[in-house]
């Protein structure tokens, strides 16, 4: 059903960069309006100390506006080829996305993927971190208020592993990330490749979701996008 609903949204990817934008700046205004909100149910979840769970809501809402300002200047570029041609590589959106989020940092791990995946258009089913869904959920509240159209973010809770193999086995699914256990990302990659559906896994290996190096920035966005090539012939 998520993924039907994914399919089915084709506002989303219809809208100019600079809509989605607007958009997306929208998201982060209404999270830091509820920013107390969010770091009580941190604190509630994971048994964090206040200062933490502050200082998590606070990247994640800095993370929103950093994708909110990509959003309508990720661009191709224009190469020079050996024949008479202007080759023009053009960024896409891959289409409908599954993405499994760690299990640290459910809130920021969730905006940090969930945010540059819609940003550049894709349509998104979701499996939150498993211990602590409920960051996730909360925050379908804050989307369904900031203009996102539906079946734009899909939301699954349950057991990630068992979910992330359904997905990569679905046909309709067009991309996958994976961020959790080696032996799962193996999994995912092998049953994926059945359906020739693209992959980003971590087979294991630990982000720090609050290093903006490590899980911030155009890696992200390279994975959430496809480049097309146009080649434009030119002169005698």
């Amino acid at each position: 059903n998520a993924v039907e609903a994914a399919h089915a949204n084709g506002k989303w990817a219809e809208m100019t960069g600079h809509a989605r934008a607007q958009v997306l700046y929208y998201i982060a205004e209404n999270l830091s309006a509820r920013k107390s909100e969010f770091s009580n149910r941190l604190v509630q979840m994971c048994c964090y100390a206040k200062s933490d769970a502050d200082a998590e809501v606070e990247k994640a809402i800095d993370r929103i506006y950093t994708y909110a300002a990509h959003a309508d200047k990720y661009d191709g570029q224009a190469h020079q080829t050996i024949q008479r041609n202007v080759t023009l590589a053009m960024p896409e959106p891959v289409g409908v996305m599954g993405i499994v989020c760690p299990d640290e940092a459910p809130l920021l791990a969730f905006v940090s993927t969930v945010i540059p995946a819609i940003a550049l258009g894709n349509s998104v089913i979701v499996i939150p971190a498993e211990y602590a869904p409920f960051s996730a959920t909360d925050f379908y509240q804050i989307l369904d208020t900031s203009d996102v159209p539906g079946g734009t973010v899909n939301i699954i809770t349950g057991p990630k592993d068992a979910l992330a193999k359904e997905l990569a086995k679905h046909y309709d699914v067009d991309g996958l990330w994976y961020f959790g256990s080696k032996e799962s990302s193996k999994d995912i990659e092998s049953l994926s490749a059945e359906n020739m559906k693209r992959t980003w896994v971590n087979y294991g290996k630990y982000r720090d979701w609050m290093n903006n190096e490590q899980s911030e920035g155009t890696e992200f966005l390279r994975h959430a996008s496809e480049i097309k090539n146009i080649w434009i012939p030119y002169g005698a």
